[in-house]
């Protein structure tokens, strides 16, 4: 895969990894928060040897992507950031988001006039979520603001949020990527603390009926992915 820096709104700059052919269809893949765009590696070596043009995104505050030094983390600014990266594409890509990923796919899509999409993937997010599920994530994030003194920290941690996982984490390179070493040689998640800091309620919570009303005017294929097992996308949300 390729390292490229892509154009966000506000000047910011996106890291990304692109795979497959220029020409070919591009799919772009937006990650949930608190993630970075490692979360899609697999997909995108599969894409890409499938006859697509797969590109993954940091979105901004998270991963090798510039922190907003006004701390801007507000969904429009999320939103303003699909439009900039899909405004550096030859062609309409397909866009898969995943939380905080869908919620701005979403958003683009629905609101954005005559926004240049193939088609859309809404993995575990829907207009109106589980407020229990969410909550459950964002307790998870604040708990470790602070950071790890260890690997074994982490891998503690990431099991207690998933305890139905069978399989612990293979290797600590897979949990590098979601990493960064802080100043004082702690281990801290690889995104923007502000991101967590203050009121700063997912978007899907508080914005429902926007939500639901840029839905209505989505008219591309759109394809709706719930987990088996999520406490955010119930059956009653889908």
């Amino acid at each position: 895969m390729e390292r490229i820096y892509l154009n966000g709104a506000s000047g910011l700059k996106l890291a990304a990894d692109v795979a497959g052919h220029p020409e070919h269809q591009p799919v772009v893949m937006l990650h949930g928060g608190g993630q970075t765009r490692h979360s899609w590696g697999a997909l995108t070596r599969t894409l890409a040897g499938n006859g697509y043009r797969a590109m993954t995104v940091d979105m901004r505050g998270h991963g090798e992507s510039d922190w907003c030094p006004e701390g801007d983390y507000t969904l429009d600014r999320f939103v303003e950031d699909v439009h900039a990266i899909l405004a550096e594409l030859k062609r309409p890509p397909v866009l898969i988001g995943a939380s905080l990923g869908g919620i701005s796919s979403l958003l683009a899509a629905g609101e954005g006039s005559h926004l240049p999409l193939h088609g859309l993937v809404l993995v575990d997010i829907v207009p109106r979520v589980e407020p229990e599920g969410v909550q459950r994530i964002r307790q998870f994030m604040s708990a470790h603001v602070g950071g790890f003194d260890s690997y074994e920290e982490v891998v503690a941690a990431v099991n207690g949020y998933m305890p139905h996982r069978k399989a612990r984490p293979r290797s600590r390179e897979g949990l590098r990527k979601n990493l960064r070493v802080g100043e004082d040689d702690r281990l801290y998640w690889h995104w923007d603390p502000a991101f967590i800091s203050g009121d700063r309620t997912p978007g899907s919570v508080r914005n429902v009926e926007r939500l639901r009303d840029a839905a209505r005017r989505i008219d591309v294929p759109t394809l709706l992915v719930r987990g088996k097992m999520s406490d955010v996308v119930s059956e009653e949300g889908v």
